[in-house]
């Protein structure tokens, strides 16, 4: 059973689904809507935080040819140019201290997505205790060698990418000499149809690469990853917002802080309610087993009494015989008295 440390948290099949909140670009620009967004993650009980650490010249390049803009008919960032959208979208690196400190402060595991080598100096020298691949940078095998190498866990979104794409990248990562891998299923659209999640795939996740799975959603609401959790996702992140309805890139598919407070609780619940492959009655059920029906005494007795419908019936609690023999004593005779509220037993008839 494979686990991987992250700061004081163990991700693995034994352990709470490990949310991680992804701020993105839902700041606004604004520091201090950044740092109320830290504090509602930590107020829904959420483990982790997660940033995007990239510049626009460092993601792309200011030129505005067609293959530089998004398609027009993207529902949400149709026409954009992707240095304008980078712009706006991006977190200063001046903040990151203030965020990882703010983080600290409430006791949230922080770390990020970079996005270049100078994103990864940067997240260092904050101590950065993992590194997110992005579903987009799975193929750019030097930076996930760069990231690997540093010795931290990673945690790789495979939205795209092909079965021969992520072996590639968790081969780079292991060649590197870092085997903390954390592998999240992921569908790369925004927002994406929770028809297209293909949450099966999860397990095959986890046995094909060997490592922990999780799921990186982008669907509304938080059915999906409950499910995911069923399927054994191992770590959840979603994208979070202070309110939907002030906009941001990334807002349109984002939790608010009451919805992420309800994800950190519901994935809860569906881990614990996991249990193991068998069947039979739990602990749990100990008290409503006992009261459970059998075959009783209804009526005061009398040596010689036959046993009939009128004197004897299938009520609870349990402690008589099974309901099911009641046509094998039907028509017998009582070897003594028994008053009424006697448990039937094969000695009595």
């Amino acid at each position: 059973m494979r686990e991987v440390r992250i700061g004081k948290h163990t991700i693995g099949p034994g352990h709470r689904p490990f949310v991680i909140a992804e701020m993105s670009g839902n700041h606004n620009g604004d520091l201090d809507r950044a740092l109320a967004i830290v504090d509602a993650v930590a107020a829904s009980g959420a483990q982790a935080l997660k940033l995007q650490t990239y510049r626009a010249d460092t993601i792309t390049i200011d030129v505005d040819l067609p293959a530089f803009r998004i398609s027009d008919d993207h529902s949400l960032w149709g026409g954009e140019n992707l240095y304008r959208l980078y712009e706006k979208a991006h977190t200063p690196w001046g903040w990151h201290e203030q965020i990882f400190r703010r983080a600290h402060d409430h006791g949230l595991t922080v770390f990020s997505s970079p996005f270049d080598p100078t994103a990864v100096d940067l997240l260092e020298s904050l101590d950065a205790p993992a590194y997110k691949i992005a579903s987009a940078e799975i193929v750019d095998l030097p930076l996930v060698e760069l990231c690997a190498r540093t010795g931290k866990p990673l945690v790789i979104s495979t939205g795209m990418a092909t079965v021969a794409e992520i072996h590639a990248a968790v081969t780079t990562a292991r060649a590197a000499g870092n085997d903390q891998l954390i592998v999240l299923g992921c569908t790369a659209s925004y927002p994406a149809p929770p028809e297209d999640s293909n949450l099966r795939g999860i397990p095959l996740l986890a046995d094909t690469f060997d490592v922990v799975p999780g799921l990186s959603d982008h669907t509304m609401g938080i059915g999906v990853p409950v499910a995911a959790v069923a399927l054994g996702a191992c770590a959840i992140e979603k994208h979070v917002t202070l309110a939907r309805s002030d906009g941001g890139v990334d807002s349109d598919f984002s939790l608010e802080p009451a919805e992420l407070a309800a994800l950190v609780v519901e994935t809860e619940r569906a881990w614990q309610a996991l249990g193991a492959p068998r069947l039979g009655p739990r602990e749990s059920e100990r008290e409503v087993l006992r009261l459970r029906r059998s075959l009783y005494v209804v009526e005061d007795v009398r040596a010689g009494d036959e046993v009939t419908t009128s004197n004897v019936r299938s009520i609870r609690p349990s402690g008589g015989l099974p309901p099911a023999d009641l046509g094998t004593v039907l028509g017998r005779h009582f070897r003594g008295g028994a008053p009424k509220g006697t448990p039937l037993t094969w000695d009595l008839i």
